[in-house]
């Protein structure tokens, strides 16, 4: 057994080396086996250029993997969508099934589905591999859409960003202020310019793959090689990928391999009859919370699937990486539901799928062989170690994981304390606290806290005073303690973050209200499943002035390269709730005190000048401007420690920078 940088720089692994090793060893030889004496796993993953149809020569060909059906018809306009032998599939071994017809009998935009027999059943479907599905607008039901590759042709290069990621979380559907489904044509025109001008370099796009249903916000894939339609064609998404590029900015997908949706119409479960075919079986292949199929990462053609669509977003809509949605009920045989993870036992119990373990890894793999420069996520609210670390140090290759619990632990103490005990040690430790050997994504809030059920932020603090005072001139109590403490909350998570910054759209400005989709229950209303971006842009509300400070805080985020550096404390004091850390030359000053401000703060620091940057409390960031905007801070010696004397309002941050 080799020595392992995961557990040698984490002595605390050092009882669960064995099973680090065996995890580790079953990968290497996993990668091995498939990519055949090969030394790109990538080579592995080309399914998507076999199956479903593709133009060879004169032919068109469509293929597709069932092994429990016993014939399999194609069904389309041109033979009245009925069972025709001249449209019948001819089994090619392995479970494999092909169709040959001439290139020109269908086309480009003509619409299909297979019709799937097995013993005692059959059933219309759509192919598993389909890279686009549409839905009939009368009758609702998806169907297969030829959609021929290379018609696009690509104007910019990939973006090489090599800042950290400054992420923004969006939705296409949801990025018009209309009472309508957006589009990736509004997206690019109207929200892109507003994302680059903002300070963002990088956007996460939700709900790309085809999902059947729009209030699943895009977790419940059906056709996992598939853009959504209901967005517009996959050339009008690769024309907002293009520009995005254009403007310099990265365009990574929130990619779903946690799970499938249930549904047999739309998706892939029992293609061929079987309940089995990608997914495991009996209980175990369905998700206890989630109700969808749960997938069989020890099976080849699982694993071939999966990786294909990893290198398919690539390299044909030359997307810059992935975050993976759900990895913890992936890497959990009991999805980790009702877990707490408070030590390391709960990673090495006999409950990790090593399966799974295995498949990220190869992913994260085949990832960085089509495209070195591309980044990926892991959202896992576990903390299983190693999951954001090298493979070759041990781990599952991802570049940075999600720090999940910082935007739980605002929720709770905004829900369940009062200001005045918010505790400042406790708030450091949550916000900086992280594996040495892990990058780490930090939020305020992502999309999860904005669902309907839950509230933003901003709508916690306010509540009903964001329907009657968000007026500039307007000012209460509760008003000002809400714009002030969204500030100074998102300045905090920012710059204590480990490596990166994430916001969900609209939240960067106070965004109102709640999420919620069209369904019954809200008489099928698009009213919440929108962004009311007139409101940022009106100079006579408040959100502006939240939109001005979040472009003044993503500016010195990459002007200083805060991440560079590790957060150093250098004051707390719990009982006046003050708090003050350095990155680099930075000194981050936070007063959570509601009521006392501190004239003649001592913070002790290195001998120079500290410039004044930036703070909470400037007049045109809806502040009252009590601190001298531009004021140097000349240290002075008391003894032996050298210090600066500050003030620090109540409900205020600041920024100072160090001379050189």
């Amino acid at each position: 057994m080799e020595e392992l940088k995961l557990w040698q720089d984490d002595p605390w692994l050092e009882p669960w080396k064995k099973d680090i090793w065996r995890r580790h060893q079953a990968t290497a030889i996993r990668m091995a086996e498939l990519s055949r004496g090969s030394e790109r796993l990538s080579d592995y993953a080309n399914n998507h250029l076999y199956y479903c149809t593709h133009i060879e020569g004169d032919e068109r060909i469509f293929r597709e993997w069932a092994p429990n059906a016993t014939a399999i018809h194609l069904i389309c306009d041109r033979n009245g969508w009925r069972r025709d032998s001249a449209y019948a599939f001819k089994s090619t071994g392995d479970g494999n099934w092909e169709l040959r017809l001439p290139s020109d009998l269908l086309v480009h935009g003509d619409c299909y589905k297979w019709l799937v027999e097995w013993s005692g059943g059959e059933g219309e479907r759509i192919p598993a591999y389909a890279e686009r599905a549409v839905q009939d607008m009368e009758t609702k039901i998806f169907s297969a859409q030829i959609w021929d590759r290379g018609r696009y042709k690509w104007r910019h290069r990939r973006s090489a960003i090599s800042g950290d990621p400054l992420i923004y979380e969006a939705h296409i559907g949801m990025g018009t202020e209309e009472y309508e489904v957006g589009s990736y044509n509004n997206f690019r025109e109207k929200i892109l310019p507003y994302i680059a001008d903002t300070g963002y370099n990088t956007i996460q796009l939700m709900a790309i793959q085809e999902h059947p249903y729009y209030g699943s916000f895009g977790y419940q894939v059906s056709s996992f090689f598939a853009p959504s339609s209901r967005f517009g064609t996959p050339d009008e998404l690769k024309m907002l990928i293009d520009e995005a590029h254009g403007l310099g900015l990265r365009v990574i997908l929130d990619i779903v391999h946690s799970h499938s949706v249930n549904n047999t119409a739309e998706g892939i479960s029992e293609l061929d009859g079987t309940p089995d075919l990608y997914f495991h079986s009996g209980e175990r292949g369905m998700h206890p919370a989630w109700g969808s199929r749960c997938f069989n990462y020890g099976k080849d053609q699982v694993v071939a699937f999966l990786l294909s669509n990893c290198k398919f977003w690539l390299e044909e809509y030359h997307f810059d990486g992935f975050r993976f949605d759900g990895i913890t009920s992936m890497l959990y045989y009991d999805h980790g539901l009702g877990k707490s993870f408070t030590d390391y036992s709960s990673y090495f119990s006999g409950n990790i799928d090593d399966d799974a373990f295995i498949y990220l890894a190869m992913a994260n793999r085949v990832i960085k062989e089509c495209n070195p420069a591309a980044i990926t996520i892991a959202e896992d609210v576990s903390g299983l170690p190693g999951l954001a670390s090298q493979f070759l140090s041990g781990g599952a290759g991802f570049d940075y994981r999600m720090s999940m619990g910082v935007a739980d632990y605002w929720i709770k103490i905004i829900k369940e304390r009062r200001d005045e005990d918010w505790n400042m040690g406790e708030l450091y430790h949550e916000l900086t606290s992280k594996r040495d050997d892990e990058r780490t994504i930090s939020y305020a809030e992502c999309h999860d806290q904005a669902m309907v059920g839950d509230k933003t932020i901003i709508f916690r603090l306010l509540d009903a005073e964001m329907y009657t005072s968000m007026e500039r001139s307007a000012s209460s109590i509760t008003l000002d303690r809400g714009v002030a403490l969204h500030k100074i909350i998102r300045l905090i998570t920012a710059s204590a973050a480990g490596d990166g910054y994430l916001t969900f759209m609209g939240n960067e400005f106070g965004h109102p209200e709640w999420i919620d989709f069209p369904r019954e229950g809200n008489g099928w209303s698009y009213h919440y499943a929108r962004r009311q971006w007139s409101l940022a842009h009106n100079p006579l509300l408040k959100y502006s002035e939240l939109l001005a400070f979040e472009k003044e805080l993503l500016k010195l985020i990459k002007r200083e390269k805060i991440y560079r550096e590790r957060p150093v404390k250098v004051y707390q004091h719990d009982e006046r709730q003050l708090l003050a850390y350095t990155r680099g030359d930075l000194l981050f000053a936070f007063n959570f005190s509601p009521t006392n401000s501190y004239p003649g703060l001592r913070i002790d620091l290195p001998p120079g000048s500290y410039k004044h940057l930036l703070d909470t409390d400037m007049k045109r960031f809806g502040g009252f401007g009590r601190v001298a905007q531009g004021e140097r801070h000349i240290s002075l010696k008391d003894g032996i420690s050298d210090y600066i004397s500050v003030y620090l309002p109540s409900r205020c941050a600041i920024v100072l920078k160090k001379g050189r």
